[in-house]
């Protein structure tokens, strides 16, 4: 498990480009101080460390004492963010806005109430055309309070116009809040629990649904109103398994993008996010051409500069393109040339652990798990399952027990079976505690218990029985989950042919594109 716990200096100066390491030092120099000079002494001191060390930071900067280190580091915390909002003020609508919102109080303060009102008239314009209605509420505050104040004759009936302004920017602001909330909830109850395991569950997130989604919000109007309409059905969809409709709320989703393109640029993150779970909705309904096209489309978009040029960014198509790469290699059937891609995910998973989430992490292991599993490297399979085993977080609690189960039959395939019985005892206890045993997986544990006692001979009949008795669930809504997650039907194939896993999945393919040439 990566040690999360850094000093917060440290990981801010390590976060920066060289550019804007060379923008600070501008910025400290044009009003330098003695305070100042120590502020650049121990920016460097810091960006030349490799792990954060506070007694070799205190021996390296020799004129800062151990007591003045907490007032400047925090000054020089504070001055760092300063140069990188010059920097940024003129990429970012947030800053912009906020930087007029500071010029328009500076203004209102300094007696000119006339400058500060032709201020405001422009960010409400600038506000409403980028669909930033909360800076609207801030800039209406402000007028009201000119307007109460002062006379200033700017407009007839100014009043009643400010009234009708703020309830109509109220509605609208109550509106996205609901409908971010509803989306917010329904995100958090998938990643503690992953998909709906039972009628329980589903009845829980659809009562859920329902008390919240009311009748002001079943018909949202403007951009960010109809993206949290969108990513509230998507998750609700989702976890309740209805692929279908979780796919079209994705691609509605997306299109709010492709309506409005310069928001790609304003919620970079938002549209990244689509593009993840509309490839995430094509992966699960074996859409393959779609999602050739859409992982393309991400794929270019990584290269652009409002990627390449913002680190979070990168991160997130890091993750979200890495995860499809991985995707389309298990819809393929290709394992073993999806193994190429291995290192290059641990590379950038140790480059960015301290800024990933933990769930992340945990989805990358377990799919490079599955990887290594489809390809027949069981020992590789378990190295990763055993980092997701062992990492104690309350965290999908599905994705800790399909890594248990998968976990399980890597020790089978490898004949450990002194193992067995300890980790079949162990698992089904688990998934039992976890209210995670399904149809399916009872089924899977029954083989396991009585293959120990199976020659060669009879345990292929076994095989077919298991398959026969599991291909049954395939319909069933809550069972599909476990498909989901572990192929368990193409690992029976193969046992039952004799054949790799990957053999039988990459015939599966071949046959699905020459079945559905245009899907």
């Amino acid at each position: 498990m990566p040690n999360r716990s850094t000093d917060s200096l440290f990981q801010l100066i390590h976060s920066l480009q060289k550019s804007e390491k060379r923008n600070f030092k501008l910025y400290v120099q044009r009003n330098s101080s003695n305070n100042d000079l120590k502020v650049v002494q121990l920016f460097d001191a810091i960006d030349k460390m490799s792990v954060y060390d506070e007694n070799a930071l205190i021996t390296k900067t020799a004129s800062i004492k151990r007591q003045q280190l907490p007032n400047i580091k925090a000054h020089l915390y504070k001055q760092i963010l300063g140069s990188l909002r010059l920097l940024e003020s003129n990429e970012n609508i947030d800053i912009q806005l906020h930087e007029q919102l500071d010029f328009a109080i500076i203004l209102y303060n300094k007696g000119l109430y006339h400058q500060s009102l032709k201020i405001l008239e422009k960010i409400k314009e600038t506000a409403k055309s980028n669909n930033q209605v909360i800076f609207l509420t801030e800039v209406l505050v402000i007028e009201k309070k000119i307007e109460t104040l002062h006379i200033t004759r700017s407009i007839q009936d100014r009043a009643d116009i400010l009234t009708g302004e703020t309830d109509d920017t109220n509605r609208r602001l109550a509106r996205e809040s609901k409908l971010s909330n509803l989306a917010l909830q329904l995100y958090g109850w998938y990643i503690k629990n992953g998909l709906a395991r039972n009628m329980a569950d589903e009845k829980e997130v659809v009562d859920y649904f329902q008390q919240h989604f009311t009748e002001e919000i079943k018909y949202p109007q403007g951009f960010y109103e109809k993206l949290y309409y969108h990513q509230s059905y998507c998750w609700y969809e989702f976890i309740r398994q209805d692929f279908l409709m979780y796919y079209r709320h994705t691609q509605k989703w997306v299109d709010l993008f492709t309506d409005e393109p310069f928001m790609i640029k304003i919620e970079t993150g938002n549209y990244i996010k689509g593009l993840h779970n509309l490839l995430n909705a094509h992966f699960t309904l074996r859409n393959y051409l779609a999602f050739e096209k859409t992982l393309s489309v991400l794929e270019d978009f990584g290269k652009s500069d409002i990627v390449k040029l913002n680190d979070n960014n990168k991160i997130q198509v890091f993750v979200y393109l890495y995860i499809s790469k991985i995707n389309r290699h298990f819809l393929e059937g290709t394992f073993q040339s999806g193994l190429k891609i291995v290192d290059e995910i641990t590379y950038q998973l140790k480059k960015y652990e301290l800024y990933l989430d933990q769930h992340r992490t945990l989805i990358f292991y377990y799919k490079i798990a599955s990887l290594y599993f489809g390809a027949g490297d069981y020992n590789n399979a378990i190295d990763y399952l055993n980092k997701i085993i062992n990492w104690k977080v309350s965290l999908r609690s599905d994705l800790q027990c399909y890594a248990r189960l998968l976990h399980l039959i890597a020790h089978y395939e490898l004949g450990n079976f002194q193992l067995l019985e300890y980790l079949i005892k162990s698992v089904y206890r688990f998934m039992s505690k976890m209210q995670n045993l399904s149809l399916v997986e009872e089924e899977i544990f029954k083989f396991l218990r009585k293959s120990f006692y199976l020659s060669a001979r009879k345990l292929k009949p076994e095989f077919e029985k298991l398959l026969n008795t599991i291909k049954q669930f395939e319909s069933s809504k809550f069972e599909e989950r476990a498909f989901s997650y572990l192929d368990i039907i193409s690992w029976l194939e193969s046992k039952i042919y004799d054949k790799p896993i990957y053999e039988i999945i990459r015939e599966k393919y071949v046959a699905g594109r020459k079945l559905h040439p245009k899907r």
